[in-house]
């Protein structure tokens, strides 16, 4: 697992050996069961959340019915709004498979930063690249149909289809599950 954040932080910057034992030195590798909930609604943090294996996603409560917003898979990062505006949290925080995650907090990030600066650029590019990534997503979602949502999930990450319980991927998409198994049926039938 420490080669592929190793592996992941050299797209961004070089580090040496020293920076390497100092990450690893922080014991921020975590390995978490599915079905784990890593924060509740309601709940204050100050964890941030990278994922190196598995999957975790984020969702709602309303009505009694889960909205899930998001699926954060290998290498996806993930700050809660909370952490950032140190606030309780509005949505909860599972793991979805059995995972292996990242977990730190303003403290550790701020020790990395001070000691090896150059880990502030790449937090800073890695933002900059998630925050363009989501407001396209997000248009994405916003003016597209059920349907062409579900093409994009096939296209753009196929893995999801495999990992994540139909319920899951039908609220994600803003749909009910029967209607997800309609869209699959129309798809099916154009394919044949």
């Amino acid at each position: 697992m420490e080669e592929i954040l190793f592996d992941f932080i050299s797209k961004y910057i070089s580090i040496n050996e020293d920076e390497k034992n100092a990450i690893l030195s922080l014991n921020l590798f975590h390995s978490v069961k599915k079905g784990t909930i890593l924060l509740k609604e309601g709940q204050r943090s100050r964890d941030n959340y990278f994922v190196l294996k598995g999957c975790i996603r984020t969702y709602y409560i309303i009505d009694g019915e889960e909205k899930t917003t998001a699926f954060y898979t290998e290498l996806d990062a993930l700050t809660p709004h909370c952490v950032t505006n140190n606030t309780p949290s509005d949505y909860f925080i599972s793991c979805v498979e059995d995972s292996i995650i990242l977990i730190s907090d303003a403290d550790v990030g701020m020790e990395i930063n001070s000691k090896f600066p150059k880990f502030d650029t790449m937090c800073r590019i890695l933002s900059e690249e998630l925050l363009a990534k989501e407001r396209v997503d997000f248009d994405e979602f916003k003016t597209s149909s059920p349907e062409q949502r579900y093409l994009n999930l096939i296209k753009n990450r196929p893995d999801l289809i495999q990992r994540v319980p139909q319920h899951q991927l039908a609220s994600y998409l803003g749909i009910k599950p029967q209607s997800l198994s309609r869209i699959r049926a129309r798809i099916f039938e154009k394919k044949n």
